[in-house]
């Protein structure tokens, strides 16, 4: 007896492998994939500006990246006694200027050179709703708790998101033409938007993407996490305490599914290496002078060594 709809995902033609290099954009979510990329010990980088929720500025800051177009003071406000940026997270905010300017045009040289050397670029939309800055008309990232009525707040339309992604694609393929595309919609519910709401936000997400896939180009791919925290995990037990969030649980099965039809059996084979190093590296003995934990340690460092001759860029 089956007590769940287990959607089929087809095998990606390009799928990531321990030498793949890979960019992870976009939401909260984007975080969630990347810290299992990240302990997995793939060459992973996430969210280098922050996290980004919508598909203008995930487009906007991918642009800046990709043609070099460096911050400036102009690009800058001081708020609440920090200097912010309306395209990047408040995380990087700071209380001095020049340092904030320097970091932010430091992390745009890298991301550059992470964006044209990638194999794999995983784009995670969280939402359709965004906040336009009345006095530019621009979209912004983050608002950094800005009053509100300095925005206006709207829904971009199926067929902007769907221009915003393929400008996205385009930025980067002119700079890195045999790159892959994984794109995903966040499962993470945004009910402070409204419940009807949230759900036009993330159909029109769906809808621009689901047009973009059928483009006749071999490297992109759809990975359902939406869709697997919907009907696969239909059941309040698989949400955090804020009933918004994915948990860590629904996030592990989540995973097992990207694994599955998104990374080469060969890789699945050698994370489960990986995993076994990271557990025993975080145990906690209640003896760790006895004999028998030392042969662990010397065993756990023999198989870390071997790992790392095979893939050098691995750290323990």
């Amino acid at each position: 007896m089956n007590f769940t709809t287990k959607i089929p995902i087809a095998k990606s033609n390009s799928p990531i492998d321990y030498s793949s290099k890979i960019v992870s954009i976009g939401s909260c979510f984007a975080e969630n994939m990347g810290e299992k990329l990240d302990f997995y010990k793939f060459q992973n980088t996430t969210n280098p500006f922050g996290i980004i929720f919508n598909p203008i500025s995930i487009e906007k800051i991918i642009d800046r990246a990709i043609k070099l177009n460096y911050f400036t003071a102009e690009d800058l406000f001081f708020y609440n006694d920090l200097w912010h940026s309306f395209e990047v997270h408040s995380d990087l905010s700071t209380d001095n200027k020049e340092e904030f300017l320097s970091q932010l045009n430091q992390i745009l040289v890298k991301m550059n050179q992470q964006l044209i050397t990638a194999t794999h670029i995983i784009i995670t939309y969280g939402t359709s709703w965004v906040y336009k800055l009345k006095s530019s008309e621009s979209v912004v990232a983050n608002c950094h708790k800005v009053s509100q009525n300095q925005f206006d707040k709207e829904i971009i339309s199926v067929e902007n998101i769907e221009k915003s992604i393929q400008n996205s694609i385009e930025f980067i393929q002119k700079a890195n033409p045999k790159c892959n595309f994984i794109f995903t919609i966040s499962p993470v519910r945004h009910l402070k938007d409204g419940f009807v709401e949230n759900q036009l936000s993330k159909a029109h997400l769906i809808t621009a993407v689901q047009k973009i896939i059928k483009y006749p180009l071999s490297n992109i791919h759809y990975f359902p996490s939406y869709e697997i925290m919907m009907d696969e995990l239909r059941d309040y037990r698989f949400y955090a305490q804020d009933m918004l969030h994915p948990n860590s649980i629904a996030i592990d099965y989540i995973w097992e599914r990207f694994c599955e039809s998104t990374i080469t059996d060969q890789a699945n084979s050698i994370l489960l290496e990986v995993e076994s190093i990271q557990k025993g590296m975080a145990h906690r003995p209640f003896h760790p002078e006895s004999i028998s934990h030392i042969k662990f340690l010397q065993n756990l460092s023999e198989k870390a060594a071997l790992l790392k001759a095979q893939f050098p860029f691995m750290k323990f």
